[in-house]
């Protein structure tokens, strides 16, 4: 039977354990430094927190250090590593091939998005030099899913929700060249989340603030089945800067998907992690934050659309009747020139929208609701226990229990025992589990009819009993280790600057596997000032614009434009190059 893992993000500790109750068989969190979120890091301290939490349904605990190294913090990363092994972290998320040459515990290492996993060569390197989960480019179709689900004995993983990078990751460098913050170091300035103008060679301005790499939100619950199909292992939520009423929300929505494919293939697939969610709410992906949804290149270029082009803010779930608006409630529309437009609702009467500010609606505008006050009330509070299933039995020598991870433990009874006329049952007792993680499954009762034992006794009995599943639970928790490297041959065996090598380690690591690093990321380099391709996407502005150059009298809105194309944004100027033969697009920075 193939193990489902569905992976949730986390801020923080308290994140972290509300995606464990609402269903996550996984969390994944950023260390104290070296993630690639630098504003969602955590101390080990509260990562060892998380870890004791986590493991109690067998849920995992993996940690992201995976941005790039410089040569100087090669120490200070060996130390984090060595911290978060002895806090029992399952495994950590990395970029950098560095981290297979450091003085590391044997940790298991997953391969981050950011090592730019799109094919089967790639994906088979990264397993042969002991990687034991990969995750792969989002730009990715299910054919191509599939191809390299079948070309490895790994686990694969992939993003199912969330935010999408319009460049393939790892490989954005515009934030970097333009801002020094570099998204491969934690630092995203979110060059994608901009208004652009799209002019031509001739400055012909033919779109005026556009968001025109802003992508909308990914969105795969529809292609569950196709993905498990397809060979993936693990399903991944983006987020960890989202708040916890979003994390508890999208968890909770793709834990009842994978349990309902679960139970209809019993005898083919499991879940990865123990324990039953008790959800308090219907789960809704439009109602939290999303700039509308796209599935990408999950079926191919099928669909028309994938960016948000008015705004990079949340569109949120749409409204069919004011009515249904509270009172604190947000909305947004398209205003009567086109823009974006967002007002605070204070409330509805005579069938109007009265707003914290004066605002016009267009006649026959469609309106969305960006925050519901009602909701987010609601999500505030505890929305989610989980319970892990137990059976017990009693007899006149002592309780035994066992659970559904197999956890069997067995309490011998050295308590006051009589007969008596008032007829005693234990089960009432025993299966009120209090403030615990266990729920009564079973119960047997196997005393002679007429044993009798007081009810503090049997408490007492009960409270050692679930200690002992919990300290059963706790030394019988396996662990995966790092797989050997082998002798493995690199696809590309000329490394550019896009590689990322930004160590003495990574370029051991690379020349050990018969590669030639020609130069190193340029993060660690100076800028000449010649052009840079500092985006390298599958999403083309031509195609959005419903202008591909591969559809017959295709131009539309850019008849007529003399290239090549341009964005411009501020002082940010980027040259467009289109690659039709790989419907691929570069974003260029020029040359000084």
């Amino acid at each position: 039977m193939r193990k489902l893992e569905l992976l949730a993000p986390a801020a923080d500790k308290d994140v972290a354990m509300e995606a464990i109750l609402h269903g996550a068989d996984a969390v994944y969190m950023g260390a104290s430094s070296h993630g690639a979120r630098k504003s969602a890091a955590n101390s080990v301290r509260d990562i060892a927190e998380v870890v004791c939490f986590a493991h109690k349904f067998r849920a995992k605990v993996y940690v992201t250090v995976n941005t790039l190294v410089y040569d100087n913090e090669i120490a200070k990363v060996e130390s984090l590593v060595r911290e978060l092994y002895t806090a029992g972290v399952d495994a950590i998320i990395v970029q950098d091939m560095g981290l297979l040459r450091m003085d590391i515990p044997p940790i298991e290492l997953h391969a981050s998005t950011q090592c730019d996993t799109r094919d089967v060569a790639k994906a088979r390197f990264l397993e042969d030099v002991g990687f034991s989960q990969i995750v792969l480019a989002r730009e990715l179709g299910i054919s191509e899913i599939k191809a390299i689900c079948d070309n490895v004995s790994v686990p694969v993983e992939v993003f199912v929700h969330g935010a999408l990078c319009v460049s393939y990751s790892g490989r954005c460098r515009a934030s970097f060249v333009q801002n020094g913050r570099s998204a491969n170091r934690g630092e995203c300035a979110q060059m994608c989340r901009l208004s652009y103008n799209l002019v031509d060679s001739q400055g012909r301005m033919f779109v005026k603030d556009k968001y025109l790499l802003s992508l909308k939100d990914f969105n795969a619950s529809m292609m569950l089945t196709d993905l498990i199909e397809a060979g993936v292992s693990s399903f991944k939520i983006e987020g960890r800067l989202k708040d916890v009423a979003y994390v508890k929300n999208i968890t909770a929505y793709y834990r009842k998907l994978i349990d309902a494919f679960i139970s209809a293939h019993p005898d083919r697939y499991c879940r990865s992690s123990y324990g039953n969610s008790e959800i308090s709410f219907v789960p809704d992906p439009d109602k939290s934050f999303n700039r509308g949804f796209t599935s990408y290149f999950l079926e191919g270029r099928k669909q028309k659309t994938m960016a948000s082009l008015l705004t990079p803010k949340s569109l949120g779930e749409r409204i069919d009747n004011i009515n249904e608006l509270n009172n604190g409630d947000g909305i947004s529309f398209i205003n009567s020139d086109g823009e974006y437009e967002g007002v605070r609702v204070n409330r509805v009467e005579r069938d109007r929208i009265v707003g914290a500010r004066p605002f016009r609606l267009p006649e026959g505008c469609e309106i969305r609701r960006t925050f519901n006050r009602e909701w987010q009330s609601e999500l505030d509070k505890p929305t989610a226990k989980r319970y892990i299933s137990v059976d017990i039995s009693i007899d006149e020598n002592g309780v035994s229990a066992s659970d559904e991870r197999g956890v069997e433990v067995r309490i011998a009874l050295d308590v006051d025992k009589f007969r008596a006329e008032k007829k005693m049952q234990p089960e009432k007792v025993l299966s009120k589990l209090g403030n615990t993680i266990y729920q009564l499954r079973n119960f047997r009762n196997e005393l002679h009819p007429d044993t009798y034992i007081p009810a503090s006794q049997l408490n007492a009995v009960k409270r050692k009993l679930t200690e002992a599943l919990d300290a059963a639970a706790e030394a019988s928790y396996c662990f995966n280790y790092r797989k050997i490297e082998k002798e493995a041959s690199y696809v590309t065996h000329r490394l550019e600057s896009d590689e990322n090598v930004a160590n003495t380690l990574a370029e051991d690591f690379y020349r050990s596997h018969g590669c030639v690093v020609a130069s190193r990321a340029i993060e660690t380099t100076t800028d000449n000032g010649g052009d840079m391709v500092v985006m390298n996407t599958r999403y083309c502005i031509r195609r959005e614009l419903g202008c591909c150059k591969k559809i017959k009298n295709g131009s539309g809105i850019l008849s007529g434009a003399s290239e090549p194309l341009y964005i411009e944004s501020g002082r940010n100027r980027f040259r467009l190059m289109f690659d039709c033969s790989q419907c691929e697009m570069k974003v260029i920075r020029e040359g000084k």
